[in-house]
């Protein structure tokens, strides 16, 4: 099974607010995750990113492979 750490999206129209979530390549976007591992809401300033290293390290030991977004927030994070 190949696993994703990406973005869904869980803000109203026009307040993109999104969860940082493991889910199946397969799955949509906002479609059935794994386990959330973090949020990030790019409206306020400056963007609040609150990610789970653990988790994600973890995740990322087991093969999970981060999207370039999330790849972005983790390099922002030092992770």
């Amino acid at each position: 099974m190949a696993t994703r750490i990406r973005l869904a999206r869980v803000g109203s129209k026009k307040n993109p607010i999104y969860r940082v979530v493991v889910a199946d390549a397969r799955s949509p976007r906002d479609g059935r995750f794994i386990e959330i591992v973090g949020r990030y809401n790019p409206q306020t300033q400056p963007s609040t990113i609150d990610l789970d290293g653990d988790k994600i390290r973890d995740w990322v030991s087991k093969g999970a492979q981060p999207s370039d977004s999330v790849r972005r927030l983790m390099k922002a994070q030092g992770i």
